[in-house]
This record gives structure tokens, sequence and C-alpha cells, in this order.
């Protein structure tokens, strides 16, 4: 009697799991979303609402480091503390599930040519991995953190040209044109001064593009820090960043609710 309602107990609580809804979120771009801060024993921490889809594209739950293509590179990303952010809003039957795709160094003309870089074929392996998370929940965004590696005299001239052709092609992949997307600011730390006048440049780009789609919106990086190379944000920054994009998407939720 006690075994078959073991049994019984058992199966319930499977199809308490199956019936949660699940949130899907893309992180793509190039090294400042792929994470090179130092992970410590708080972002291990997991949280049994937070799942990511894994190197081998399983379903498991999340910690740092999230990403999983530059083993000798990857580190803290801003992946878990957004996650940790946003679900402190939203209802316990929902469960957040995150997917990596963003590979350090890689350009936007990278993306759009679906290049093989540092081993991974940027688009095929973004849209192979939207493709099986659309089975497991709903896409709710894209984290996007992309531009130093053409934040050149050279490629800037393009770059929003660029870069709503591959965000139109996200949505496309997706199967929504309103999906929303999440744009993070290049650093304001940028040294020297031409290279910080190139970041500038390139963030006012992403200003330009939210102001003609409503759906895309700029991530702050106003305050965040870098580890000693000035280019990546330190471990801090991260987590602050996440929690910006965090709260932008719970803006975006509230208002998506109250229409």
């Amino acid at each position: 009697m006690k075994k078959g309602i073991l049994i019984f107990c058992v199966f319930l609580l499977i199809g308490c799991i199956h019936k949660k809804e699940k949130w899907v979120f893309m992180m793509a771009g190039q090294s400042n979303m792929a994470g090179r801060g130092i992970v410590e024993a708080q972002d291990t921490v997991t949280n049994s609402n937070i799942f990511m889809l894994n190197k081998e594209m399983k379903l498991v739950l999340a910690k740092e480091p999230l990403h999983f293509y530059e083993p000798k590179l990857d580190g803290l990303d801003c992946g878990l503390s957004f996650a940790k952010e946003l679900h402190k809003n939203l209802p316990n039957n929902i469960d957040i599930v995150l997917v990596p795709c963003a590979v350090g160094g890689s350009s936007i003309s990278q993306w759009l040519g679906d290049s093989l870089f540092r081993n991974v074929k940027l688009y095929s392996n973004f849209k192979k991995r939207m493709e099986y998370a659309k089975s497991i929940g709903s896409i709710k965004g894209i984290l996007w953190h992309q531009g130093e590696s053409d934040a050149h005299q050279k490629t800037l001239p393009l770059y929003r040209k660029k870069l709503q052709q591959l965000f139109k092609n996200f949505r496309h992949d997706a199967g929504n044109d309103k999906l929303p997307i999440l744009v993070g600011e290049l650093g304001n730390y940028a040294k020297p001064e031409k290279r910080n006048k190139n970041w500038k440049t390139l963030n006012s780009i992403l200003h330009k593009i939210a102001e003609k789609d409503t759906n895309i919106y700029v991530i702050s990086s106003v305050g965040l820090t870098s580890n000693p190379d000035k280019v990546h944000f330190n471990s801090k920054s991260q987590r602050k960043l996440g929690k910006r994009f965090a709260k932008q998407f719970i803006k975006i939720n509230k208002q998506k609710n109250n229409n």
C-alpha cells in the first residue's frame, strides 16, 4: 500500500514539473556575453526553476560558467544573475531556460555569414539550439552583447544595417517578428582615446536602432567596471548587467500584461 502511494506521488510530482511553463532566453554575441569574469561560489548555486541548455543539448540546472565554446577562456557571464533577478518577479509555475550561444571575438559579419569561428558555426549553432529550445518552451527574448570586434573605422559605417538584418533573421527563425531583443552597451571604460571614441559611436548606433524598433531595448553599461584588460566586464559588473537585463524584461512583461 505504502509503495503504491509512493509511486503515485512520484508520478504526480513528474506531472507537475512537466506542466510548468518554460520561458526561453537566447544568449548571443561575443566575449562579454560569453563571459570573462571570475566564477565565484555564489555563481555556482543552482535554482530549481532556472535551467540551461548544455553542450550536449540537455536541459540541466543552470550554474556558471554557462558558456562552453572556449574552455580556456569562458568565465562568468550575465546569464544566471539575469535569470535569478527575473525569477523573483515571476509566478512559481514558470521556469527559465538559458541557451548560451555567444563566442568571443566574433564579428557581426561572421554572424551574418554563418562563419566557422573558433570551431563554432555561429548562426547555424544559434538556429539549431533555438529550434530545440522551442520544443521545450516559449522563446521570450534574446540577450545580445557584441560590438567590440566591429568598433573600428572600417566596419562602423555598415554596422547598423548589418545588425538590423541579423536581428530580423533571429526573429524570423523564432517565428516572432516582435520578439524582444535586449542589447547591452559596450563598456564606458575603453582606452586609449581612439578606441573610446569608436565604442561610444557603436553605442550610439545601438540607440538609433532601438529608436526605430520598439521591441529592441538598449541596456546601459554606465558605472560598470572591467577586468584589467579594459575590454571585459569583471564579475561584479557581469552580475549588475544581468540584473539590468532582467529589470528591463520585467518592464516589458508588465507593459504586455497591462495592454
